[in-house]
């Protein structure tokens, strides 16, 4: 019998910088939890920024045990007092650590109170009304300016900070000026994990994956296959009712008939029971 794999912790991972790239799956669902760590993925995120999703982490703990994972805080906290809240409620859900893209500011703040933080640096959805959707850092400006919120975040106290589509180059000089895990999402090969999101790497979406995306699988024309045989299914089970074919033999309980009769008798007679 194998046994479990050892479940990381923060430490561990630190341990691991420089030594060499994690993989890293967003996942959403206890069943995509349960296959990344079947499949032997070293780190797994998901989100923890609506009731829904906050009602979900337990289920994701429960379905992969052994993983590290780390909760995504809700974007907009109003105040530190809310995001050391929020941490920490994660925390007791069974999150390994907490992704936050506040400010650092908001990220001290929960440092100091010993939540292991993600932050996020480069190209930031929720800022895009600043940048557009791009790669951030390809001017001297902009990579001398990413460099400094790297350090800013560093000593705020965050181990680790989400890197989105930052040219390649530049994720590896990061990396290796950096105590922090940096985790690349579009970031090449340079940093310290390889991030993806499930619905990426399983094609469960109609639009065009991301450049920076690889879809392992086509699970939205396995979503279409799925459909069509529940849309045959009802009509053949609604054939079969109209026809009588349904419920069969198989499908009934059955009742003695003499015990049958001696009821109907008794209670046309007005023996009630």
């Amino acid at each position: 019998m194998l046994r479990p794999r050892k479940k990381y912790t923060v430490y561990d991972l630190q341990q691991l910088k420089g030594k060499r790239v994690l993989t890293h799956i967003h996942v959403k669902t206890p069943d995509e939890a349960a296959a990344a760590e079947a499949a032997g993925v070293d780190l797994m995120s998901c989100s923890f920024d609506s009731p829904e999703s906050q009602a979900r982490l337990p289920r994701l703990v429960e379905a992969a045990p052994n993983s590290f994972l780390s909760a995504a805080t809700p974007h907009g906290l109003a105040s530190t007092e809310e995001a050391i809240r929020v941490g920490f409620r994660a925390l007791e859900a069974g999150a390994s650590s907490v992704y936050c893209s506040a400010s650092p500011f908001i990220i001290e703040a929960m440092a100091r109170e010993g939540l292991p933080v993600v932050g996020h640096l480069g190209l930031v959805p929720r800022h895009v009304t600043w940048t557009g959707y791009r790669a951030i850092g390809k001017t001297e400006a902009e990579a001398k300016l990413l460099h400094d919120r790297m350090k800013t975040l560093e000593s705020a106290g965050a181990y680790a900070a989400e890197l989105e589509c930052v040219p390649h180059n530049l994720a590896s000089f990061l990396s290796s000026q950096t105590r922090m895990l940096l985790m690349s999402l579009g970031s090449g090969t340079g940093c310290d994990t390889q991030f993806l999101f499930s619905c990426d790497i399983l094609g469960d979406y109609e639009e065009r994956p991301p450049r920076h995306a690889k879809a392992y699988r086509n699970f939205v024309e396995e979503y279409r296959r799925l459909q069509r045989e529940r849309v045959a299914a009802f009509s053949e089970y609604i054939a079969d009712v109209k026809e009588g074919r349904f419920p069969g033999p198989g499908n009934l309980i059955g009742m003695d008939d003499a015990i049958l009769q001696k009821v109907i008798a008794d209670l046309s007679a007005g023996k009630g029971s």
